[in-house]
């Protein structure tokens, strides 16, 4: 057994746990479901744009992709201004499964376009854990700042290019 000192994973909640293992990500993908539920309480009940913003802090922009009776496709995202263009970042597609109540990163765009991850190979369970262990640490410290997604808050519609054609190729 590999323990969480081996994998540098010690202090996160993940004593004992092989990031490589499929059980140890699907208890990832239920933590991330746990938290992005106390993010986004009523999913059914949102718009497809919302942006939480908060004083001091960098709005958390999110965007529904996708809706069915059994999941819900999610695009969550910061947006950064540079000289000539907004930058998303992290840019994170999930996929919320209703009824087995998890949450998996489906596509993931980090650390400011040097790595990107758009098909993952079925076996790259490593990759996996990589991206849904930055979700776990990111919707924890989105939660901690005060973030949320619920219905009486604000309705927006994004004008960065890049999200509305996401937005447009998973309602086609």
């Amino acid at each position: 057994m590999i323990n969480s000192k081996q994998t540098g994973l010690a202090g996160y909640g993940c004593e004992d746990v092989d990031p490589k293992g499929f059980v140890s990500l699907m208890d990832l993908y239920e933590n991330n479901y746990i938290r992005l539920r106390r993010l986004i309480p009523d999913v059914s009940a949102l718009p497809d744009n919302y942006i939480s913003q908060l004083p001091g802090c960098l709005s958390l922009h999110m965007t529904v992709l996708e809706r069915t009776p059994f999941t819900t496709t999610l695009y969550l995202t910061y947006y950064f201004e540079e000289s000539t263009r907004s930058v998303a970042e992290p840019a994170l597609t999930l996929r919320l499964y209703h009824d087995a109540h998890q949450v998996e990163v489906l596509t993931g765009h980090l650390q400011h376009g040097r790595q990107r991850f758009d098909h993952i190979p079925e076996k790259a369970i490593k990759i996996k854990w990589k991206l849904n262990r930055f979700l776990y640490k990111w919707l924890g410290y989105c939660l901690y700042l005060g973030h949320s997604f619920k219905p009486h808050q604000k309705k927006y519609e994004s004008t960065d290019p890049a999200t509305r054609l996401i937005a447009n190729l998973y309602s086609r």
